[in-house]
C-alpha cells in the first residue's frame, strides 16, 4: 500500500500530467469540430482549407515566440493563463454563432489566436514537471514518458469521441464541451499544482534579449544542436505519414477508409506501448543507446511497407513502427529538461517545439509531391531513407553521446505560496 505522504508529493505530477490529457482532448476535437461547423455553416471545401492552415501556422508561432513569455510570467501562471484564453476562443464560435452570427472572418482569427496559444500551454506544463517530479521523487524519464502516453492516448480518443458528439449533437455543441475542457485543464493546475520555487524572469533584461538568448543557447550546445536538427527531419518525414501518404496508400492498396482507420490506430497503439514500455524500463537503458535503437525500430519497418505488404502485415508493421516511435520524445525532452537552466526552459521547449513543428507544412508539400512523381513504393523508401540518415546521425555524432552523462542535480525545490 502507497505510503499517503508518498501520494501527497505524487498528486501534483498526476495532476498536471490530466491537465495536459483534458487539453490534449480539446485540441483533438477541435480539429474535427472547428473544420466540421465551417463545412456546416458555410458548406465550402476552400474555406475550410483556410481554417486548417490557420489552425497550423500560429502554433508554430507559439512555439517560438511563446516560450519567452512563458519564462516572462512563470510556468505555472502562463499554463493557467493559456488554457483559459484558449477556451475563450474557442467559446466565441459557438456563443457568436448562436448570438449575432459570426462572420468568416472572425472565425479565422477566432482559430488563429486559440492555435497561438496552445503552444505555450503546453510548453508551460513541459517546464513545470522537472521540479514537480523532483518534488515527488519519481524519474523524469518515467514522468515523460507516462506524459507521452497520455497525451497519445488522447490523440486516439478525441477524434473519434468528437465525431460521436457531433453525430448525436452538432459541431457547435462540442466547441461547448471543447471549450470546458480547457477550464478544467486550468483548474487542475490552478488548485492541485503547487508554486514552486522557480518563478517568473520578467527582470532578466527585454522580451528581444530573453528570446536571443534562448535561441543563443539552443543552437551553441552541442547536445541540444545535435539533437534539433534529426528531429527536425524526423518530423518532416512523420508529418505526412498519417495525414497524407497513409491515406492515398490505403485508398490504393485496400480501398477502404475502415482500413486506414485501423493502420493509423495500430501506430497509435505501438507509440502508446512504446512509450509505457519506456517508462517502465528507463533505469536499465542508457538514453543514448535507447535513442539509436527506438529511431531505428520506427524506421525500419517503413521500408517493408514500399513492398506493398498484405493489410495485416501492414497493421503489424505500423505497430512496430510506433512502438519504436514511443520513446523518442520522453528522451529529448527528459534531455532538454535536464540540460537547460530552470528560468530559461520555457524557452529551450519553446523554440524546440517550434523547430520540429516548422519542419511539418514542408513535408507535406514533399510527400504529396512524391506520391504524384513516384508513388507510394517511391514515397515510404524516400522516408525510410530519411530513418537511416537520422539514425546514423545520432549514432555517430559524438555530442549525442553525452545523453548518457550524468545531469546535473538541483537543489530540492521549496514550495512557496499559491
Amino acid at each position: 500500500m502507497t505510503d499517503p505522504a508518498i501520494r501527497g508529493r505524487r498528486l501534483p505530477v498526476v495532476a498536471l500530467l490530466a491537465a495536459n490529457a483534458v487539453s490534449n482532448i480539446g485540441n483533438s476535437l477541435s480539429l474535427v469540430a472547428v473544420p466540421w461547423f465551417v463545412l456546416e455553416t458555410t458548406g465550402s471545401p476552400t474555406r475550410t482549407g483556410i481554417i486548417a492552415f490557420f489552425h497550423t501556422i500560429p502554433t508554430i508561432l507559439g512555439g517560438f515566440f511563446g516560450g519567452t513569455i512563458v519564462d516572462r510570467l512563470g510556468h505555472r501562471r502562463s499554463s493557467i493563463l493559456a488554457d483559459i484564453l484558449s477556451g475563450m476562443t474557442i467559446a466565441a464560435i459557438p456563443l457568436l454563432h448562436v448570438t449575432t452570427g459570426i462572420a468568416y472572418w472572425q472565425l479565422l482569427v477566432l482559430v488563429f489566436l486559440g492555435a497561438v496559444f496552445d503552444s505555450p500551454g503546453m510548453t508551460a506544463r513541459l517546464a513545470i514537471l522537472p521540479e514537480l517530479a523532483q518534488r515527488a521523487k519519481m524519474p523524469l524519464e518515467r514522468v515523460n514518458a507516462a506524459g507521452q502516453s497520455i497525451q497519445g492516448l488522447s490523440v486516439l480518443i478525441g477524434p473519434p469521441l468528437a465525431g460521436l458528439l457531433i453525430a448525436a449533437m452538432d459541431a457547435t455543441s462540442v466547441l461547448w464541451i471543447d471549450a470546458a475542457t480547457f477550464a478544467v485543464s486550468a483548474l487542475l493546475v490552478r488548485l492541485l499544482v503547487p508554486l514552486l520555487a522557480v518563478g517568473a524572469a520578467e527582470g532578466e533584461g527585454s522580451y528581444l534579449r530573453q528570446l536571443r538568448e534562448g535561441f543563443r543557447f539552443m543552437v551553441g550546445d552541442p547536445l541540444i544542436r545535435g539533437l534539433l536538427i534529426p528531429f527536425a527531419v524526423v518530423n518532416f518525414l512523420t508529418a505526412p505519414m498519417f495525414s497524407v501518404v497513409m491515406p492515398v496508400f490505403a485508398r490504393r492498396e485496400f480501398g477502404s477508409a475502415q482500413d486506414l482507420g485501423l493502420l493509423i490506430g495500430s501506430f497509435g497503439a505501438g507509440s502508446i506501448a512504446g512509450a509505457v514500455l519506456y517508462g517502465w524500463m528507463q533505469a536499465r537503458i542508457p538514453k543514448f543507446q535507447g535513442l539509436v535503437v527506438a529511431i531505428l525500430v520506427s524506421g525500419l519497418p517503413i521500408w517493408a511497407l514500399a513492398a506493398g505488404p498484405p493489410f495485416l502485415l501492414c497493421v503489424v508493421l505500423l505497430f512496430i513502427s510506433g512502438l519504436g516511435a514511443g520513446p523518442i520524445n520522453p528522451i529529448a525532452i527528459t534531455a532538454l529538461q535536464q540540460r537547460v537552466a530552470p528560468e530559461m526552459l520555457g524557452r529551450a521547449l519553446g523554440i524546440a517545439v517550434g523547430m520540429s513543428m516548422v519542419a511539418s507544412p514542408a513535408g507535406m508539400l514533399v510527400a504529396g509531391a512524391l506520391l504524384e512523381w513516384i508513388g507510394p513504393p517511391g514515397t515510404f523508401t524516400y522516408m525510410a531513407l530519411g530513418f537511416a540518415f537520422v539514425t546514423g546521425w545520432i549514432a555517430l555524432n559524438p555530442s549525442t553521446r553525452e545523453l548518457n552523462l550524468p545531469s546535473a542535480v538541483p537543489a530540492e525545490p521549496e514550495t512557496v505560496a499559491t
